[in-house]
């Protein structure tokens, strides 16, 4: 009797399981059907590209780079007896940097210099010679030679000895030191990388629309982006002739803040203030498809996103120019893309 009950149970508990599977199914192909109609028309919010007025103003981006980078090089040979200026020292022009030893070219300006008073002397005993005519006057002619052989050997011999004194040419600052006390250098060692930092050079590249906007002297406010203030800058030099990718260089000179705040490799950006504006077919910037070196946009015909590739040109803050590609008036999806493909659909809100 008790196994004919639980038969009964266990049939009951399936058939009600299989009955609920059968209804869940019902239920959700329902709301498939629902999603389906649902889907069949995506609501979206539309724009349109308008001719408006575009202030021809525009910002270009690029690294600080000193404006004087000097290797300095040894000019002579010997061993450093004494270091002044180490890394991350200014220097003024003029400063003294190394002490080379310098006894041996010592003695020798000593011997030019004797040599040199001894042809003068020579010289001199020669002329009195020569108004008596008891010499030649090739003998006299040598004599003259001589002075002069002897002067250019002891100018050289003073700057070999003026060389151990190793100087700045620059003004700047020690970017880095290759010697030290005891080092032995030969004709060209590399001694001191120096930077001029009082003065920068802000590059940037630009367009060929806006290269012929920008003129020698044109002042620029110059901005580091790392926050190290704004300063005015000039423009210095317009590159003649474009890079691989169409672009002009432009330089832009600008003065250290007293605090140098601004150092070589910094990221800056210049703003050229252009006082004037243009016509131009402008389209809000959350229009866009995919990114700004490659945009598309939808636009709805017959209530049917289509979509299109076009070609922009400057952008601002909220709108892109549109230079090919759209027309004005055309009806652009300006929110809701994300659900959209070529050929759905759609419902204008």
């Amino acid at each position: 009797m008790k196994k004919i009950i639980y038969i009964i149970i266990a049939v009951a508990i399936v058939g009600f399981g299989a009955y609920t599977l059968v209804n869940n199914k019902k239920e959700m192909a329902a709301e498939a059907a629902v999603a389906e109609i649902k889907s069949e028309a995506i609501s979206v919010q539309i724009t349109q590209p308008e001719v408006s007025k575009l202030d021809r103003s525009f910002t270009a981006q690029g690294n600080f780079e000193p404006i004087q980078t000097l290797a300095l090089m040894s000019e002579t040979s010997g061993q450093v007896q004494r270091v002044l200026k180490r890394k991350g020292d200014r220097v003024r022009r003029g400063d003294l940097l190394l002490q080379v030893e310098a006894n041996t070219m010592s003695a020798d300006l000593a011997t030019a210099q004797a040599n040199f008073e001894k042809a003068q002397r020579d010289l001199g005993r020669f002329e009195n010679l020569a108004a008596g005519e008891a010499i030649t006057k090739r003998q006299l002619e040598d004599a003259r030679l001589n002075v002069k052989i002897t002067q250019a050997q002891l100018v050289a011999a003073r700057q070999r000895v003026n060389k151990t004194r190793i100087t700045s040419p620059i003004n700047g600052e020690i970017n880095e030191i290759y010697v030290e006390v005891g080092s032995y250098l030969g004709m060209a060692t590399k001694l001191y990388d120096i930077v001029n930092v009082d003065r920068l050079k802000l590059n940037v590249k630009v367009d060929e629309a806006q290269v012929l906007l920008v003129k020698k002297g044109d002042k620029v406010n110059v901005k580091a982006n790392a926050g190290a203030g704004e300063v005015q800058g000039t423009v210095t030099a317009i590159a003649a002739q474009a890079d691989n990718s169409l672009k002009y260089d432009v330089e832009i000179e600008v003065k250290n803040p007293d605090n140098n705040s601004l150092r070589a490799g910094m990221y800056g950006t210049a703003a050229f203030d252009i006082a004037d504006s243009r016509d131009a077919l402008l389209l809000a910037r959350e229009a866009l498809v995919g990114s700004v070196q490659d945009p598309a946009v939808y636009v709805v015909e017959n209530n049917v996103a289509k979509l299109k590739k076009i070609k922009i040109g400057k952008i601002t803050q909220d709108k892109v120019e549109v230079l090919e590609g759209l027309a004005a008036g055309e009806k652009v999806v300006q929110s809701g893309q994300i659900n959209l493909r070529d050929g759905l659909k759609v419902s204008i809100l």
